[in-house]
């Protein structure tokens, strides 16, 4: 009977006969799990714990209470309204790029994203799930910063608090990308090298605690076009004048999308 039932094409055991049923979980599910798994490797992790906040965190004490910044630069404005706005732009960077790119480096050496490639989930799904994992550690470093900010007197623009969480996200999506080409590219030495010279040399001449306008010639003009520096004065006009601003929103765009469309051409498994 049961060979009858099968060359007429009739299953050989009615659906639901076997649990869980076999095949592809829920893309949506996948990317939950997926974005879980590498946030708590992330929170888990001491030293992309000192990266992406331990340090951050110093530097908005030290700047906020201590006499370093020059009183010409700051204006009429509280050091903690000056630095806030930059010191996320900081975070943004150390979490979505330099975090991103070594993070992704290592785990191709020891084989983790050729494993991972082998399973179910898409391609595009691993590089979102890692960019989701990020937009949720910038959330915490927002969150975290914020908080100590307002306990020494950081008073944001109301107005510009929409426009800020616009450019968290725009600046996670430019530094993600970034940081998944970088990642993607070179050997995990490499990348932890190059990754961190990069992220100190975008700190001190990137526009995060230099001003742009402040340097000479066409220099300010080409560090404007940075993604720390369009996302830092970006910030800067949201959280402590209140305006959205579109230039810099169209900087970080163009970056993510051409860091993204290279790093899907030069990103390897092992």
């Amino acid at each position: 009977m049961t060979a009858t039932r099968a060359r007429e094409g009739h299953p050989r055991f009615a659906p639901g006969t076997f649990t869980p049923a076999p095949g592809r979980g829920a893309l949506g599910r996948m990317l939950r799990t997926h974005a879980r798994v590498e946030i708590a490797l992330t929170l888990r992790h001491g030293e992309q714990i000192l990266l992406t906040l331990l340090i951050p965190l110093a530097l908005l004490l030290g700047l906020s209470l201590l006499d370093i910044l020059p009183s010409g630069e700051l204006g009429p404005v509280a050091a903690v309204d000056w630095v806030t706005p930059r010191i996320l732009a900081l975070a943004v960077m150390s979490s979505a790029f330099t975090g991103q790119a070594i993070a992704l480096g290592f785990d191709r050496r020891y084989g983790v994203l050729k494993r991972l490639s082998a399973t179910a989930l898409p391609r595009w799904l691993l590089v979102a799930g890692r960019l989701l994992a990020a937009l949720v550690v910038v959330a915490i470093q927002a969150v975290v910063l914020g908080l100590v900010a307002a306990l020494l007197g950081w008073s944001p623009s109301p107005g510009g608090l929409l426009a800020a969480l616009v450019f968290l996200v725009a600046g996670t999506f430019a530094f993600g990308a970034l940081g998944v080409l970088l990642g993607g590219s070179l050997k995990a030495e490499a990348v932890l090298a190059l990754a961190n010279v990069v992220w100190f040399v975008l700190l001190l001449a990137g526009g995060i605690l230099l001003v742009p306008a402040a340097m000479p010639g066409a220099l300010g003009d080409v560090v404007a076009l940075l993604p720390s520096g369009a996302l830092a004065e970006g910030l800067r006009s949201a959280l402590l004048d209140g305006h959205f601003s579109w230039g810099p929103v169209g900087v970080l765009a163009v970056w993510a999308a051409a860091a993204g469309a290279l790093a899907t051409r030069t990103t390897r498994l092992s």
